[in-house]
């Protein structure tokens, strides 16, 4: 039977990485620009969107980071050369995790993952948190850093043993810190990625995808943006 997207001609949400070029976003996915908030002592507290994008069934997003009309690709990869051969692989994310139990929550980490945002440092940290997770307080604001992590290297579990994840939907967000520094482009809602290859990557509720060109596990983000 077919599905009422499939009468309407409609695709379903989908992202390919081509040769050197854009990542190709299909399936009329939500794009927005958010911006990280800190306190006044420096710790990262929330998302805050700044824009919204038009609404587009299809879009290029640019790879390469050099583009004039950011996020958007401008055909500037194609001038400048360059070289967007993927050096992610295909593990899974819980082939290289870290496990910390605590009383009430369960967190893994994956820490090549990690893009920088920070969030896991505030209140003491999210691994504390986790160890004295018999505390309410302490238990939602770990739940909270969690969610917050774009590259979903942290995720926190219930003791039924259930990923305890945001309800994004499909949408992807353009992200800059609290210096003014633009970061991966974050994926949310289980959009499927396949490589140049035609391979997919595996469909997570957060992925960061690298939008500075400069990533040394492409198509993913690996924190050198942050690098002067």
């Amino acid at each position: 039977m077919s599905s009422g997207a499939e009468k309407t001609g409609e695709r379903k949400p989908r992202i390919k990485v081509t040769v050197n070029g854009p990542y190709i976003v299909t399936g009329n996915v939500p794009l927005s620009k958010k911006v990280i908030e800190v306190d006044d002592h420096g710790y990262q507290i929330r998302w805050r969107e700044v824009e919204k994008y038009p609404q587009r069934k299809s879009y290029a997003l640019c790879r390469c980071g050099k583009s004039k009309n950011l996020p958007y690709c401008d055909g500037t990869h194609v001038k400048s050369g360059f070289d967007g051969t993927e050096t992610a692989g295909y593990a899974k994310y819980m082939d290289n995790v870290k496990t910390f139990d605590g009383p009430e929550l369960k967190l893994t980490d994956n820490k090549p993952l990690c893009v920088g945002s920070g969030f896991c440092t505030r209140a003491g940290n999210i691994w504390n948190l986790t160890t004295h997770s018999d505390t309410p307080e302490y238990r939602e604001i770990a739940i909270q850093e969690a969610a917050d992590c774009p590259s979903g290297r942290l995720v926190v579990w219930d003791t039924q043993g259930s990923p305890i994840e945001p309800d994004f939907g499909a949408s992807i967000v353009v992200t800059v810190d609290e210096d003014g520094i633009t970061g991966p482009l974050w994926v949310r809602g289980e959009i499927p990625i396949e490589s140049v290859e035609g391979i997919e990557y595996e469909t997570r509720n957060r992925v960061t995808l690298c939008s500075c060109g400069r990533s040394n596990k492409k198509p993913l983000c690996d924190m050198v943006h942050l690098d002067p």
